[in-house]
Protein backbone atom coordinates (compact mmCIF):
# COMPACT_ATOMS: atom_id res chain seq x y z
CA UNK A 1 0.00 0.00 0.00
CA UNK A 2 2.78 2.60 0.92
CA UNK A 3 4.57 2.05 -2.47
CA UNK A 4 1.49 2.33 -4.23
CA UNK A 5 0.35 5.94 -2.69
CA UNK A 6 3.53 7.06 -3.33
CA UNK A 7 3.00 6.24 -6.59
CA UNK A 8 0.13 7.85 -6.94
CA UNK A 9 1.49 10.97 -4.86
CA UNK A 10 3.78 11.24 -7.54
CA UNK A 11 1.72 11.24 -10.74
CA UNK A 12 -0.64 13.56 -8.91
CA UNK A 13 1.89 15.84 -8.24
CA UNK A 14 3.29 15.72 -12.20
CA UNK A 15 -0.55 16.30 -13.24
CA UNK A 16 -0.60 19.13 -11.21
CA UNK A 17 2.84 20.25 -12.71
CA UNK A 18 1.68 20.07 -16.05
CA UNK A 19 -1.60 21.93 -15.04
CA UNK A 20 0.10 24.68 -13.35
CA UNK A 21 1.91 25.48 -17.14
CA UNK A 22 -1.84 26.30 -18.41
CA UNK A 23 -1.88 29.95 -17.21
CA UNK A 24 1.72 30.37 -18.47
CA UNK A 25 0.26 29.18 -21.90
CA UNK A 26 -2.65 31.70 -21.72
CA UNK A 27 -0.21 34.68 -20.73
CA UNK A 28 1.46 33.88 -23.59
CA UNK A 29 -1.42 34.04 -25.92
CA UNK A 30 -3.38 37.02 -24.40
CA UNK A 31 0.66 39.01 -24.51
CA UNK A 32 0.68 37.69 -28.50
CA UNK A 33 -2.55 38.53 -29.76
CA UNK A 34 -3.30 41.44 -27.23
CA UNK A 35 0.11 43.07 -28.40
CA UNK A 36 -0.05 43.40 -32.40
CA UNK A 37 -2.17 46.10 -33.24
CA UNK A 38 -1.00 48.35 -30.39
CA UNK A 39 2.93 47.69 -31.17
CA UNK A 40 5.63 50.56 -31.97
CA UNK A 41 7.04 50.67 -35.17
CA UNK A 42 10.13 49.04 -35.54
CA UNK A 43 12.23 52.40 -36.26
CA UNK A 44 14.99 53.80 -34.45
CA UNK A 45 12.75 56.51 -33.43
CA UNK A 46 10.46 54.17 -31.39
CA UNK A 47 13.39 52.93 -29.10
CA UNK A 48 13.54 55.21 -26.75
CA UNK A 49 9.53 55.94 -25.97
CA UNK A 50 7.71 54.62 -23.43
CA UNK A 51 5.28 52.67 -25.02
CA UNK A 52 8.60 50.70 -26.56
CA UNK A 53 9.58 49.69 -23.35
CA UNK A 54 6.53 48.61 -21.90
CA UNK A 55 5.70 46.35 -24.81
CA UNK A 56 8.86 45.05 -25.18
CA UNK A 57 8.93 44.19 -21.41
CA UNK A 58 5.67 42.24 -22.19
CA UNK A 59 7.55 40.21 -24.76
CA UNK A 60 10.64 39.48 -22.99
CA UNK A 61 8.20 37.93 -20.47
CA UNK A 62 6.14 36.55 -22.98
CA UNK A 63 9.20 34.17 -24.31
CA UNK A 64 9.51 32.77 -21.35
CA UNK A 65 5.37 32.18 -21.09
CA UNK A 66 5.35 30.38 -24.33
CA UNK A 67 8.31 27.94 -23.34
CA UNK A 68 6.81 27.04 -20.11
CA UNK A 69 2.91 26.52 -22.12
CA UNK A 70 4.77 24.57 -24.73
CA UNK A 71 6.40 22.17 -22.10
CA UNK A 72 3.05 21.70 -20.95
CA UNK A 73 1.22 20.87 -24.30
CA UNK A 74 3.85 18.36 -24.78
CA UNK A 75 4.03 16.97 -21.31
CA UNK A 76 0.23 16.66 -20.83
CA UNK A 77 0.25 14.48 -24.41
CA UNK A 78 3.24 12.86 -24.20
CA UNK A 79 2.62 9.12 -24.39
CA UNK A 80 0.34 9.59 -27.18
CA UNK A 81 2.42 12.48 -29.34
CA UNK A 82 5.24 10.33 -30.09
CA UNK A 83 8.18 11.34 -31.58
CA UNK A 84 6.25 13.66 -33.53
CA UNK A 85 5.36 15.90 -30.53
CA UNK A 86 8.83 15.31 -29.26
CA UNK A 87 10.19 16.87 -32.63
CA UNK A 88 7.61 19.94 -32.41
CA UNK A 89 8.07 20.57 -28.61
CA UNK A 90 11.91 21.13 -29.27
CA UNK A 91 11.57 23.19 -32.72
CA UNK A 92 8.73 25.48 -31.66
CA UNK A 93 10.63 25.59 -28.07
CA UNK A 94 13.89 26.48 -29.53
CA UNK A 95 12.20 29.07 -31.93
CA UNK A 96 11.28 31.17 -28.41
CA UNK A 97 14.46 31.01 -27.21
CA UNK A 98 15.98 32.09 -29.93
CA UNK A 99 13.51 34.78 -29.76
CA UNK A 100 13.94 35.87 -26.11
CA UNK A 101 17.66 37.19 -27.65
CA UNK A 102 16.53 39.34 -30.23
CA UNK A 103 13.69 40.57 -27.25
CA UNK A 104 16.91 40.93 -24.78
CA UNK A 105 18.37 43.34 -27.30
CA UNK A 106 15.25 45.30 -28.25
CA UNK A 107 14.71 46.06 -24.50
CA UNK A 108 18.00 46.37 -22.74
CA UNK A 109 20.63 47.21 -25.68
CA UNK A 110 18.67 49.46 -28.19
CA UNK A 111 17.22 51.80 -26.19
CA UNK A 112 20.91 53.12 -24.96
CA UNK A 113 21.94 52.76 -28.28
CA UNK A 114 20.04 55.20 -29.96
CA UNK A 115 21.27 58.33 -29.82
CA UNK A 116 25.07 57.16 -30.15
CA UNK A 117 24.68 54.79 -33.15
CA UNK A 118 20.97 55.05 -34.62
CA UNK A 119 22.57 53.20 -37.95
CA UNK A 120 23.37 50.06 -36.14
CA UNK A 121 19.79 49.90 -34.19
CA UNK A 122 18.13 50.81 -37.82
CA UNK A 123 20.31 48.00 -39.30
CA UNK A 124 19.58 45.78 -36.40
CA UNK A 125 15.47 46.26 -36.51
CA UNK A 126 15.91 46.00 -40.71
CA UNK A 127 15.54 42.27 -39.70
CA UNK A 128 11.80 42.87 -39.30
CA UNK A 129 10.65 46.02 -40.73
CA UNK A 130 11.41 44.91 -44.20
CA UNK A 131 13.82 48.45 -44.55
CA UNK A 132 17.63 46.41 -44.54
CA UNK A 133 19.90 49.06 -42.59
CA UNK A 134 23.80 49.95 -44.23
CA UNK A 135 25.58 48.38 -41.32
CA UNK A 136 26.76 44.93 -41.30
CA UNK A 137 25.37 43.18 -38.00
CA UNK A 138 26.96 39.56 -38.66
CA UNK A 139 25.11 36.63 -38.00
CA UNK A 140 21.95 38.32 -36.68
CA UNK A 141 19.82 38.10 -39.67
CA UNK A 142 20.88 34.66 -40.31
CA UNK A 143 19.87 33.50 -36.99
CA UNK A 144 16.45 35.17 -37.34
CA UNK A 145 15.83 33.55 -39.96
CA UNK A 146 16.91 30.14 -38.11
CA UNK A 147 14.08 31.19 -35.83
CA UNK A 148 11.34 31.92 -37.92
CA UNK A 149 11.92 28.27 -39.99
CA UNK A 150 11.61 26.51 -36.42
CA UNK A 151 8.78 29.08 -35.52
CA UNK A 152 6.93 27.82 -38.87
CA UNK A 153 8.00 23.93 -38.86
CA UNK A 154 7.37 23.46 -34.34
CA UNK A 155 4.05 25.25 -34.85
CA UNK A 156 2.95 23.11 -37.75
CA UNK A 157 4.11 19.69 -35.87
CA UNK A 158 2.86 20.88 -32.46
CA UNK A 159 -0.44 21.34 -34.40
CA UNK A 160 -0.18 18.60 -36.16
CA UNK A 161 0.43 16.18 -33.03
CA UNK A 162 -1.85 17.82 -30.74
CA UNK A 163 -4.61 16.40 -33.10
CA UNK A 164 -3.40 13.06 -33.62
CA UNK A 165 -2.89 12.80 -29.82
CA UNK A 166 -5.94 13.43 -28.87
CA UNK A 167 -5.69 14.33 -25.43
CA UNK A 168 -6.23 18.41 -26.26
CA UNK A 169 -9.05 20.32 -27.73
CA UNK A 170 -8.52 19.68 -31.90
CA UNK A 171 -10.39 23.36 -32.91
CA UNK A 172 -7.48 25.43 -31.73
CA UNK A 173 -4.59 22.47 -32.22
CA UNK A 174 -5.92 22.92 -35.84
CA UNK A 175 -5.74 26.93 -35.81
CA UNK A 176 -2.27 26.14 -34.10
CA UNK A 177 -1.00 25.09 -36.99
CA UNK A 178 -2.71 26.89 -40.00
CA UNK A 179 -1.08 30.26 -38.06
CA UNK A 180 1.73 28.84 -38.16
CA UNK A 181 1.36 27.93 -41.81
CA UNK A 182 0.30 30.83 -43.50
CA UNK A 183 3.43 32.72 -41.67
CA UNK A 184 5.43 33.00 -44.86
CA UNK A 185 2.47 34.24 -46.54
CA UNK A 186 1.63 36.96 -44.28
CA UNK A 187 5.58 38.13 -44.65
CA UNK A 188 4.48 39.45 -47.92
CA UNK A 189 2.49 41.86 -46.60
CA UNK A 190 3.37 44.97 -45.89
CA UNK A 191 5.34 45.42 -41.93
CA UNK A 192 2.15 46.38 -40.38
CA UNK A 193 -0.01 44.13 -41.02
CA UNK A 194 1.91 41.00 -40.81
CA UNK A 195 1.53 41.54 -36.70
CA UNK A 196 -1.94 40.48 -37.08
CA UNK A 197 -1.02 37.14 -38.43
CA UNK A 198 0.28 36.24 -35.09
CA UNK A 199 -3.32 37.08 -33.54
CA UNK A 200 -4.92 33.79 -34.22
CA UNK A 201 -1.62 31.87 -33.02
CA UNK A 202 -1.67 33.54 -29.77
CA UNK A 203 -5.92 32.88 -29.71
CA UNK A 204 -5.25 29.18 -30.25
CA UNK A 205 -2.55 28.94 -27.16
CA UNK A 206 -5.02 31.00 -25.00
CA UNK A 207 -7.32 28.22 -25.69
CA UNK A 208 -4.96 25.66 -25.51
CA UNK A 209 -3.86 26.92 -22.08
CA UNK A 210 -7.17 26.54 -20.63
CA UNK A 211 -7.81 23.27 -21.88
CA UNK A 212 -4.34 22.25 -19.56
CA UNK A 213 -5.53 24.00 -16.67
CA UNK A 214 -9.06 22.83 -16.74
CA UNK A 215 -8.39 19.13 -18.42
CA UNK A 216 -11.09 17.22 -19.37
CA UNK A 217 -12.57 14.38 -17.13
CA UNK A 218 -13.68 12.45 -20.14
CA UNK A 219 -9.94 12.42 -21.67
CA UNK A 220 -7.74 11.48 -18.77
CA UNK A 221 -3.82 12.40 -19.41
CA UNK A 222 -1.16 10.11 -19.42
CA UNK A 223 -0.61 10.83 -15.85
CA UNK A 224 -4.22 10.62 -14.24
CA UNK A 225 -4.79 6.94 -16.43
CA UNK A 226 -1.50 5.71 -14.48
CA UNK A 227 -2.67 7.31 -11.43
CA UNK A 228 -6.01 5.77 -11.75
CA UNK A 229 -4.23 2.55 -12.38
CA UNK A 230 -2.06 3.07 -9.02
CA UNK A 231 -4.55 3.54 -7.18
CA UNK A 232 -6.38 0.51 -7.95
Amino acid sequence: MTTTSATANRLLSADHLIRATGPFAILAGLIFAGIQPIHPPDFVSSVTTTPWAVIISLKFAMCLFFIVGTAGLYFRQMSRAGWLGLTAFILFALSWWLQTGYVFAELFLLPPLAPVSPEFVDSLLGIVNQHPGRLDIGAMGAVYGVLSVLYLAGGILLGIATVRAGVLPKVPSIVLALAALLTPAAALLPHEFQRYAAIPMGLAFVWLGFALWFPRKSIASPSRARTAVAAA
